[in-house]
Formats: C-alpha cells, structure tokens, sequence
C-alpha cells in the first residue's frame, strides 16, 4: 500500500512540475501620476542582443506591436491632448509605424491582441500622430518607454531601444481639475492646509497673487502655530506683490522656526532669499 501511495505522489509531482525560465521579453510596468492624472503603461521588452533593430528586427513603414509579446497597453484616467487632439479616457494598445526620421504613434481601441491585430480595423484607430525620431548618444539594448519632463500640465512619452529616441508629448486637464477642486473646498470649510495647498498652486502656476496671499494670511493667521513652510511661502507671495519689508519679515520668522526645527533645507531656503532682498 505504502508503495502504492508513493508512486501516486511521484507520478503527481512530475506531472504538476512547472519550469521556470527567463522570458526574452520581460514584462514591465509604468505608473506615473501628471498633474492629476494617472497614466499607466504596460509593455513586454525585447533586447537587442546583437541584431539591427531599425529596418531589420523591425522594418520601416510598417506596424509594429512596440514591444514583444502581448500589446503594449496605456491607460489614461481623464481625457488627454495629444498632438493637440483630445483621446478620451480608458485603455488602448500602441502601435507605431517607425520611419528613419519620424514615426507615427497609434492609439487602438482593441488592447487584448496578441501583437498585431489581424485584420487592422481603421475604425478602432482613437487617434495618430506624428513625432520625430532622435538619434540617441548612447546604445539601449532594451527596448525601454519612460514617461519624462513632468510639469503639473505635461509630460512625454520616450520610445528608446538600439540608437533611437521617439518622443511623444501629452497634455493633462490639471488646470481645470484643480481649479474645480479649489473653487468646491473654498465653497465649504476650507482648512489652514487647504489655504496652503491653494496658494501653492497659484504662486506655481503665476495666478492670483493678490488670491493667493488672501489665502495664505488665512492660513498663518496664528504665526506661534504656523509651520516654518507655510510662512516660507507667503513670503515669496509678498515679495512677487512688492511687500519687501513683509517678506522680510516673514522670511526670519519662518527662519527661525526652520531652524527650531532641524529643517536645514529650509533654513538655506531662507537664506538664500534672504540674502537676495538685502536682509542678510
């Protein structure tokens, strides 16, 4: 009987036995927060390993899966400007045509293929668009996508692999979005961080200064409990409305709390401000 059993387990052991390898083409995944707005992206990522990339492993002027394995897939959680057309928000494959000068970069409704779709249907076709390829300075043997230059409104997409750099701009809601959300909390019981966080960004996105520093004297109204940071930054919305000597003043203040602290960033942040105005 004991043998019996023995047998059963080996015979099942082997059976359910999975080889793990390493895949040629490793998955890999992007989440990258612009402004507002979450971008994610997932793609499959061949290497070069010794063969010529462009108009060999892939031809010119044609479609390419932009990437290996299963679609490269990018979500976007609001409508975004691209080439200054809208694509609503949701999940497309890109695929992309690459030329030896530029490449054409295309967003396709149907993002569960297997590489290219077959047959290729125009009307899942989103939107497409034009964007330069670059020489890059430096070989990338695998294939890589990054999302780079962040600001609270843009960024771009990079397609880097072998010697070449195709970039693609993207443009997010974070105006409309913020000022939505600013106009909604300031319309019910907005906190000393919400004053803050509002004058934040008017003073970033050259707004309102005149808004902006109405916010901000709500926000340090009691200055023995104000953080160093928050006085930091209503100094520098009196000094962009000319209130020199306020700024001034303003700035010791949150030196000095900077320094009570430990917060040496601060503390030469300060300084350096400081200095600039004539006050040190």
């Amino acid at each position: 009987m004991k043998k019996i059993f023995l047998f059963l387990f080996l015979t099942t052991s082997v059976t359910y036995a999975q080889l793990e390898t390493p895949a040629s083409s490793p998955k890999s995944a992007i989440k990258q927060i612009i402004g507002l707005t979450e971008v994610n992206i997932e793609y499959s990522r061949p290497s070069t390993q010794g063969r010529e990339v462009w108009d060999g492993l892939v031809p010119y002027g044609k479609h390419w899966r932009t990437g290996a394995n299963e679609n490269t897939v990018i979500t976007f959680k609001d409508d975004v400007l691209i080439g200054g057309e809208k694509l609503a928000a949701g999940e497309y494959a890109i695929y992309t045509i690459p030329n030896k000068a530029n490449w054409e970069v295309i967003f396709y409704k149907k993002a569960n293929n297997w590489g290219l779709p077959q047959p290729w249907d125009e009307n899942l076709v989103a939107l497409s668009t034009g964007v330069r390829a670059e020489k890059l300075p430096f070989p990338t043997e695998t294939f890589t996508i990054t999302i780079n230059n962040l600001t609270h409104n843009t960024a771009d997409i990079a397609f880097m692999w072998s010697d070449v750099m195709a970039v693609l701009p993207i443009e997010v809601p974070t105006e409309e979005k913020t000022m939505h959300n600013i106009k909604e909390v300031m319309s019910k019981n907005p906190t000393a961080g919400d004053y803050y966080k509002a004058a934040s960004y008017f003073l970033e996105e050259g707004k309102d200064m005149e808004q902006a520093y109405d916010w901000l004297l709500k926000a340090t109204k009691n200055e023995k409990k104000t953080p160093f940071y928050f006085l930091r930054k209503r100094a520098l919305v009196e000094a962009e409305l000319g209130l020199k000597e306020k700024a001034i003043k303003t700035a010791k203040l949150s030196l000095e709390k900077a320094k009570k602290a430990g917060s040496d960033d601060y503390v030469r942040l300060n300084e350096a401000s400081l200095k600039e105005w004539g006050a040190l």
